[in-house]
């Protein structure tokens, strides 16, 4: 077994003092008269943003509840990954790991800590506890960086060792946004039960990784087509969707060294590049409509938790790095003929970025075992609806965790 090391989140004083000189120190540039959101992340809002960060808001606040759950680093094929570790009022039950992704953080995930792992201190019942692990990402957060740029694939294999080799579980159940659906998808496809592998069922508010289609000699990673009239449809409003929202994707994809150099120097940089996010991809009216404010949702101080998380940690860079990683690792789909055959949950948030395609797409990649339509929530869906997305995940983990 791998050690494992209690970790506490402690920033030194001298760099908290160095992120609040640097914004400051920030020239603030013009702005198009009818910018709003149109042009990327509102002027106004992060003015209003970082002037709060300056004189309100308290990262020693933060950082105590961050510290509030128990954390650990361990090493992992030479990475150190940082991760949070509950116990369980119910040991019997399988484990439960919850993936992150881009631009969040585990922070965005840790409020379900409580809620998972001890119901019954939240009107549930004991029985249903079980243990939980949050951890960050290869490259994000308090993890270790990889030596080059990986994706989701390879993201699975470390954390399937943290799960089996450091903390000694057989079997496990994965729920995953964003990234994480990915991790989630490879890790219930390369090491799923019918492989041999401990996943025992994966749950996922987003599907990244699709049905493989044919593609010429020498080209992986190519989705099957859409084949009914309702695919098609989904096929067409899910460009639309991502049509003026894929510029950073492209940014990341393949330049993300040139990105990083701006944004590692500029703590305002990441808060502009990391809010315009939150707010493009988020339900930020509640009702599954255009429009609202993002304080309809997030409150600054979570806004600015999860930013801090990139800036203390100088994290930015390796993070962005993934993007780059999926291109090398061959795409988003399974190889042609074959799919996850792990018992798949999927739930699809209407304001989702990246629409949840029809359930007959779905099954040409995922053996689905439960699906949810749910009535509000965009693409951070644990962070958005946290009880939406508890009841929808509790009732799957009843019936297949």
């Amino acid at each position: 077994m791998t050690a494992v090391t209690p970790f506490r989140v402690d920033i030194p004083d001298y760099e908290l003092d160095r992120i609040k000189r640097r914004i400051r120190e920030y020239e603030w540039f013009e702005e198009p008269v009818d910018a709003g959101w149109n042009y990327g992340c509102n002027q106004a809002y992060l003015r209003e943003l970082t002037g709060y960060w300056l004189d309100q808001y308290d990262w020693r606040k933060a950082e105590a509840r961050l510290n509030e759950w128990p954390q650990f680093k361990a090493n992992v094929d030479g990475i150190d990954i940082h991760f949070v570790h509950e116990r369980g009022s119910n040991p019997d039950n399988l484990p439960l790991i919850l993936l992150h992704g881009w631009p969040g953080s585990y922070f965005e995930l840790l409020h379900l800590t409580g809620p998972l792992a001890h119901p019954e201190r939240y009107g549930g019942k004991a029985e249903d506890g079980r243990d939980v692990i949050i951890p960050s990402l290869v490259g994000y957060g308090f993890s270790g960086p990889p030596p080059k740029p990986i994706g989701p694939r390879a993201q699975a294999v470390f954390m399937d060792g943290l799960m089996t080799r450091v903390l000694g579980y057989g079997s496990y159940v994965v729920q995953g946004g964003d990234w994480g659906a990915l991790i989630a998808g490879w890790l219930g496809f390369d090491h799923g039960a019918d492989k041999g592998g401990a996943v025992m069922s994966i749950h996922m508010n987003l599907v990244g990784v699709r049905p493989g289609g044919n593609a010429p000699a020498g080209i992986a990673g190519v989705a099957a087509p859409p084949e009914t009239p309702e695919e098609k449809a989904w096929a067409v409003y899910a460009e639309q969707r991502m049509a003026v929202e894929r510029g950073y994707f492209m940014v990341q994809g393949t330049k993300p060294q040139s990105l990083s150099y701006a944004m590692m120097d500029s703590p305002v940089g990441v808060a502009a590049w990391l809010t315009e996010k939150f707010h493009t991809w988020s339900d930020l009216s509640n009702e599954g409509k255009e429009g609202g404010h993002i304080e309809n949702v997030y409150s600054k101080d979570k806004l600015l938790t999860n930013i801090m998380l990139y800036v203390v940690t100088r994290r930015f860079n390796t993070a962005a790095w993934q993007y780059y990683g999926v291109g090398t690792e061959g795409g988003f789909a399974f190889p042609p003929g074959q799919r996850c055959e792990t018992p798949t949950g999927i739930a699809s948030y209407p304001r989702e970025i990246a629409p949840v395609p029809p359930r007959s797409y779905a099954e040409k990649a995922y053996n689905v075992v439960h699906w949810k339509e749910q009535p509000r929530g965009g693409h951070f869906a644990a962070f958005e609806q946290p009880e939406i997305f508890l009841e929808d995940l509790r009732e799957f983990l009843r019936n297949w965790g």
